[in-house]
């Protein structure tokens, strides 16, 4: 049963790092838009949407 246990405890560790590095990787993304929405660099697709 212990096996059992272990599965259980080593595939919840498992998504809880994935879930984790997803986050983390999130917050990553979001901090280099910002950064470069800061120095002016836009999105193809805002200028795309912004053209009439």
């Amino acid at each position: 049963m212990g096996y059992i246990v272990a599965a259980y405890a080593f595939a919840a560790i498992t998504v809880g790092g994935l879930i984790l590095r997803a986050v983390l990787d999130h917050r990553a993304q979001q901090r280099a838009l910002a950064d470069f929405e800061a120095r002016g660099v836009q999105r193809r697709s805002r200028r795309k949407a912004a053209q009439p």
